[in-house]
Protein backbone atom coordinates (compact mmCIF):
# COMPACT_ATOMS: atom_id res chain seq x y z
CA UNK A 1 0.00 0.00 0.00
CA UNK A 2 1.38 3.39 -0.91
CA UNK A 3 2.10 5.79 1.92
CA UNK A 4 -0.36 8.42 0.65
CA UNK A 5 -3.16 5.87 0.56
CA UNK A 6 -2.19 4.63 4.01
CA UNK A 7 -2.25 8.20 5.39
CA UNK A 8 -5.68 8.85 3.89
CA UNK A 9 -7.02 5.62 5.43
CA UNK A 10 -5.49 6.55 8.79
CA UNK A 11 -7.11 9.98 8.59
CA UNK A 12 -10.54 8.48 7.80
CA UNK A 13 -10.10 5.98 10.64
CA UNK A 14 -9.26 8.78 13.05
CA UNK A 15 -12.29 10.78 11.93
CA UNK A 16 -14.51 7.72 12.37
CA UNK A 17 -13.13 7.04 15.86
CA UNK A 18 -13.63 10.64 16.92
CA UNK A 19 -17.19 10.46 15.56
CA UNK A 20 -17.87 7.28 17.55
CA UNK A 21 -16.43 8.75 20.73
CA UNK A 22 -18.60 11.82 20.25
CA UNK A 23 -21.75 9.71 19.95
CA UNK A 24 -21.16 7.45 22.93
CA UNK A 25 -21.82 8.76 26.41
CA UNK A 26 -24.52 11.20 27.40
CA UNK A 27 -25.53 13.66 24.74
CA UNK A 28 -26.79 17.10 25.55
CA UNK A 29 -30.34 17.70 24.41
CA UNK A 30 -30.61 19.58 21.15
CA UNK A 31 -31.58 23.18 22.01
CA UNK A 32 -33.70 23.35 18.86
CA UNK A 33 -35.61 20.24 19.98
CA UNK A 34 -36.04 21.70 23.47
CA UNK A 35 -37.53 24.86 21.99
CA UNK A 36 -39.82 22.79 19.76
CA UNK A 37 -41.07 20.68 22.69
CA UNK A 38 -41.75 23.86 24.68
CA UNK A 39 -43.70 25.34 21.76
CA UNK A 40 -45.65 22.11 21.26
CA UNK A 41 -46.64 22.15 24.91
CA UNK A 42 -47.53 25.84 24.80
CA UNK A 43 -49.64 25.28 21.67
CA UNK A 44 -51.30 21.95 22.48
CA UNK A 45 -51.21 21.96 26.28
CA UNK A 46 -48.96 18.88 26.30
CA UNK A 47 -46.42 17.08 24.14
CA UNK A 48 -48.20 14.04 22.67
CA UNK A 49 -46.23 10.79 22.71
CA UNK A 50 -45.92 10.61 18.93
CA UNK A 51 -44.00 13.90 18.94
CA UNK A 52 -41.69 12.56 21.65
CA UNK A 53 -41.00 9.46 19.55
CA UNK A 54 -39.95 11.50 16.51
CA UNK A 55 -36.16 11.76 16.05
CA UNK A 56 -34.94 14.68 18.13
CA UNK A 57 -32.84 16.02 15.24
CA UNK A 58 -35.95 16.50 13.13
CA UNK A 59 -38.65 17.47 15.63
CA UNK A 60 -38.21 21.22 15.14
CA UNK A 61 -38.80 20.90 11.38
CA UNK A 62 -41.65 18.42 11.78
CA UNK A 63 -43.35 20.67 14.33
CA UNK A 64 -42.83 23.77 12.18
CA UNK A 65 -44.51 22.03 9.24
CA UNK A 66 -47.42 20.82 11.40
CA UNK A 67 -47.92 24.18 13.07
CA UNK A 68 -47.47 26.49 10.08
CA UNK A 69 -49.67 24.50 7.70
CA UNK A 70 -52.10 22.26 9.56
CA UNK A 71 -52.70 24.42 12.64
CA UNK A 72 -52.35 27.81 10.97
CA UNK A 73 -55.71 29.61 10.71
CA UNK A 74 -54.27 32.10 8.20
CA UNK A 75 -53.82 29.67 5.28
CA UNK A 76 -56.11 29.55 2.27
CA UNK A 77 -57.87 26.42 3.53
CA UNK A 78 -59.83 26.57 6.76
CA UNK A 79 -59.26 24.00 9.51
CA UNK A 80 -62.34 21.94 8.67
CA UNK A 81 -61.34 21.62 5.00
CA UNK A 82 -57.77 20.66 5.90
CA UNK A 83 -58.96 17.97 8.28
CA UNK A 84 -61.49 16.59 5.80
CA UNK A 85 -58.70 16.34 3.22
CA UNK A 86 -56.52 14.67 5.84
CA UNK A 87 -59.30 12.19 6.58
CA UNK A 88 -59.83 11.40 2.90
CA UNK A 89 -56.11 10.75 2.42
CA UNK A 90 -55.91 8.75 5.66
CA UNK A 91 -58.75 6.54 4.48
CA UNK A 92 -56.81 5.80 1.29
CA UNK A 93 -53.45 5.04 2.91
CA UNK A 94 -55.11 3.48 5.13
CA UNK A 95 -53.93 4.67 8.55
CA UNK A 96 -56.12 4.05 11.60
CA UNK A 97 -54.17 6.64 13.62
CA UNK A 98 -54.66 9.33 10.97
CA UNK A 99 -58.32 8.41 10.45
CA UNK A 100 -58.97 8.81 14.18
CA UNK A 101 -57.02 12.08 14.42
CA UNK A 102 -58.45 13.74 11.31
CA UNK A 103 -62.02 12.67 12.12
CA UNK A 104 -61.75 14.12 15.63
CA UNK A 105 -59.98 17.25 14.36
CA UNK A 106 -62.56 17.73 11.58
CA UNK A 107 -65.37 17.53 14.15
CA UNK A 108 -63.48 19.95 16.42
CA UNK A 109 -63.34 22.32 13.44
CA UNK A 110 -67.11 22.10 12.89
CA UNK A 111 -67.45 19.22 10.41
CA UNK A 112 -70.75 17.40 10.54
CA UNK A 113 -71.12 13.63 10.36
CA UNK A 114 -72.48 14.08 6.82
CA UNK A 115 -69.40 16.11 5.76
CA UNK A 116 -67.16 13.39 7.19
CA UNK A 117 -69.08 10.70 5.27
CA UNK A 118 -68.89 12.79 2.10
CA UNK A 119 -65.12 13.30 2.44
CA UNK A 120 -64.60 9.55 2.79
CA UNK A 121 -67.03 8.95 -0.08
CA UNK A 122 -65.04 11.34 -2.29
CA UNK A 123 -61.86 9.47 -1.39
CA UNK A 124 -63.55 6.22 -2.43
CA UNK A 125 -64.77 7.71 -5.72
CA UNK A 126 -61.32 9.07 -6.54
CA UNK A 127 -59.77 5.68 -5.74
CA UNK A 128 -62.37 3.86 -7.86
CA UNK A 129 -61.87 5.99 -10.95
CA UNK A 130 -58.10 6.07 -10.49
CA UNK A 131 -58.20 2.26 -10.60
CA UNK A 132 -60.31 2.30 -13.78
CA UNK A 133 -58.28 4.99 -15.56
CA UNK A 134 -54.89 3.53 -14.68
CA UNK A 135 -55.92 -0.10 -15.15
CA UNK A 136 -57.42 0.62 -18.56
CA UNK A 137 -54.42 2.80 -19.47
CA UNK A 138 -56.67 5.62 -20.67
CA UNK A 139 -54.82 8.03 -22.93
CA UNK A 140 -53.85 11.08 -20.85
CA UNK A 141 -54.19 13.61 -23.68
CA UNK A 142 -57.66 12.28 -24.54
CA UNK A 143 -58.65 12.28 -20.87
CA UNK A 144 -57.56 15.93 -20.47
CA UNK A 145 -59.43 16.94 -23.63
CA UNK A 146 -62.60 15.17 -22.43
CA UNK A 147 -62.29 16.73 -18.97
CA UNK A 148 -61.83 20.24 -20.39
CA UNK A 149 -64.82 19.78 -22.71
CA UNK A 150 -67.10 18.45 -19.94
CA UNK A 151 -66.15 21.32 -17.60
CA UNK A 152 -66.67 23.91 -20.37
CA UNK A 153 -70.10 22.46 -21.20
CA UNK A 154 -71.04 22.35 -17.49
CA UNK A 155 -70.05 26.00 -17.14
CA UNK A 156 -72.15 26.97 -20.16
CA UNK A 157 -75.12 24.99 -18.82
CA UNK A 158 -74.81 26.65 -15.41
CA UNK A 159 -74.81 30.12 -17.02
CA UNK A 160 -77.90 29.32 -19.12
CA UNK A 161 -79.91 28.11 -16.11
CA UNK A 162 -79.18 31.23 -14.04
Amino acid sequence: MRSTTRKVLQLFSAIAIVGLIGTTGAQAEDPTATAAYKDIEATLGMVPGFFKMFPEQGIAGAWAEFKTVQLNPKTELNGKTKELIGLAVAAQIPCAYCIYFHTAAAKANGATDEEIREAVGMAAIARHWSTVLNGMQVDMAGFKADTDTVLKLAGQKAKSTN
